[in-house]
Formats: structure tokens, sequence, C-alpha cells
């Protein structure tokens, strides 16, 4: 998606106030089928209406806040979109949040980065970056989900995967610490680790001296770049509406497909996630392979570190218990992702093969949540 094309009437213009016009006519309502699946389609259109508003005010601002800004953006979507599951849902909605921040976390550490590695290292031979930068990302990344997915599994004060109301309010501090840390680390103190790669040099990684780092058209004009934050909170208020109205039709088409209730978490990461893959792919594509990993470990970390707090709070409203502890099958999934992403990363460099031993492993997650 590239900036420069902000300023143009086309799709992502109309699709926010299409989609809120769908928004009050459904509002309310228990669609048909065919009903839901138009919805559907306003829905989807609105979430890549969002995100792509959003990376133009990104591309206004320049790397590293621009991926900074998309990931948060990608984060309000599928906080929304779990609240309002969670309070319309007929069913057991009790490990929806779980489901839906582990398979973002899988999504984004084996997919985004599997699907980046794999253009950036067969366009450019190898794919480079920075490992403090990404490193340190990745080793957020690890800590969050360790800290509020695994932890839950072995605590003991309650029964099942669940924690205590001092527990969760701990997990959900330093969540909220431990992304405020990174964004510090990224965006004041060393935002030099996290800037894309144009020049190479002898650590194995290259700077780019580039204006804004991101290697797209000129930035857009302040009038297009405010068009776009109007169109872009439009689209989030929509998608949390829509999702609130096709709520029960996910379930239905889950359970009449006769998959786990496990696999709603996984179709929202992907919806909210399909954005962000494409605009890493295209980045990587262009030897920007540094913006692929910012967007990948930046989506997984406020997917943990600002959904967990904000569905921590939620919880106060909410019935039933908050199941966050990782299944046995999970864990070792979280584990095999861990390890391999600290191998990939701790070089600089990724040959193609990195990128496809994380894309089997996605595959691998997939396959799983559907056939246990």
């Amino acid at each position: 998606m590239s900036a420069s094309t902000s300023g143009r009437l086309g799709w992502t213009v109309f699709a926010p106030p299409l989609a809120a016009i769908v928004l009050a006519i459904s509002w309310g309502t228990h669609p048909a089928p065919f009903a839901a699946s138009l919805i559907g389609v306003a829905l989807i259109a609105a979430v890549l209406a969002a995100v792509h508003h959003a990376e133009v005010v990104a591309h206004k601002v320049g790397e590293p806040f621009g991926s900074l800004l998309l990931a948060v953006a990608v984060t309000v979507i599928e906080v929304g979109l779990i609240v309002m599951l969670m309070v319309s849902g007929s069913g057991d909605t009790s490990t929806l949040a779980r489901d839906t921040v582990f398979a973002a976390v899988m999504i984004t550490v084996n997919g985004i980065v599997g699907l980046a590695l794999v253009v950036g290292a067969v366009r450019h031979h190898l794919a480079t970056f920075n490992p403090e930068g990404t490193g340190s990302a990745l080793a957020t990344v690890i800590t969050l989900a360790g800290l509020t997915l695994v932890v839950p599994t072995f605590t003991t004060s309650e029964s099942g995967p669940v924690l205590t109301g001092g527990q969760l309010t701990f997990a959900a501090l330093a969540s909220l610490v431990l992304y405020g840390s990174f964004v510090f680390t990224q965006t004041v103190r060393h935002r030099d680790f996290f800037l894309p790669n144009t020049t190479s040099t002898p650590g194995g990684w290259t700077a780019d001296n580039d204006g804004d780092g991101d290697d797209h058209a000129d930035p857009p004009s302040d009038r297009e770049a405010w068009t776009s934050v109007g169109l872009l909170v439009l689209s989030l208020v929509t998608v949390v509406g829509l999702a609130k109205v096709e709520s029960y039709s996910i379930e239905d088409a889950v359970d009449w497909l006769g998959f786990p209730h496990a696999v709603v978490g996984v179709v929202i990461a992907m919806l909210v996630l399909a954005p962000e893959t494409i605009a890493a792919v295209r980045a990587a594509a262009r030897q920007r392979v540094q913006i692929s990993l910012n967007l990948a470990y930046g989506s997984a970390m406020a997917s943990i570190g600002l959904t967990i707090p904000a569905i921590a709070i939620a919880s106060i409203w909410l019935e039933g218990d908050l199941a966050l502890g990782l299944e046995p099958l999970q864990l070792v999934l979280l584990v095999l992702s861990s390890m391999v992403g600290i191998l990939t990363v701790v070089p600089g460099r990724a040959k193609p093969l990195n990128g496809v031993v994380h894309l089997l492993l996605l595959a691998a997650f997939l396959l799983l949540t559907v056939s246990p």
C-alpha cells in the first residue's frame, strides 16, 4: 500500500463510510447467512481500510514510529473483536482471548517473519537485518508470552489455567512495562537499531540513509495525513461494531464446520494481520527486511502487551473466567517457535531455509488447531 495513493479517490476512502452505513442498518440484528456474508465483506473492507490509513499516517511520521503505529492500530481492532465476541458469544468464550493472542503470536513470529525472510532472501540472496534491534524485539515477545500465556498454566491458586485477581493485575502491569520499555528503546534510546537496511557494513547488517526509512514514495501531505487519521478512527469504530453484529455468525460457521472453538481466535488474528502481512512482504521485496521484522515482532508485542491489559480490565465486567494458560500442544509450538526465532535472529542475516522453517511451524499450528 503506497502512501502516494492516499490522496486519490479509491476504495480505501469510500470503504469506511460505506461500512458505517452497513453497521447502522444491521445493528441489533441477527443476520441470515447471506446477509451475514455481505456484512462480513464490509467488515473485511473496513479492516483493510483501517490498516491502510494507519500506514499512510505511519509513512508521514517515518520509521520506526510507522511500524509502531501500525501495530497499535491492529491491536485496537483485535481487542475490539475479542471483547465484542466475548460479550455477544453464545458459547464458552473463556479461552477466546488466549486463543486469539496465541494465534497472533504464531502468525507474526512464524508467518510474517517466514514470508519476509523467504521473499527477501530469494530476491536478494540473503535477508539482512540488525540482530541487536531484532533480538531485543524477539526477547520481549518471548518474555511477554511467557508471563501471560505460559505462567497461568502452572499456577495453583486457581483451578485451571486461570490467574487470580492479583496475578492478573501483575501480568497486565508487567505487559505494559515491557511494551513501554521496548517502545522507548525503539523510538528514543536506540532508534538506529530498528531502521531498514540499504548499505552493507562489516557487522552483518546495514544502515539506511533514507529520510524516513521505508523506501516508499514521497510522504503524504498534511491534509492527506489528517484525512487518513479521520478515516482510520471511523474504520476502527466500524470494525468493532460490525464484529458484534457478526459474532453469532462466526460461531455458527465454526460449529457447522465442526472445528474446535479455538479456530475463532485464529480467524480473528488472520483477519486483522492480513494487511500487516502484505506490508511486510512488500517491504522485504524492496530489501527492507528490517521493516518487515519490525512489523512482525511489533505486532506480536502489541498483541500481548496491549491486549492482555485491555482484556484484564474488561474482565471486571465480563462474566466467567479468563483462561490465559496455554494447552500442552500450544506450549510445545511456542517453545519451538522461540528456539527457531532465536537461531534465526542471532546471525543478522537469513537464507530462504530460515523462512521455510518458520512457515512450516505456522502450518503445523494451523493444522493442529483445526485437528488437535
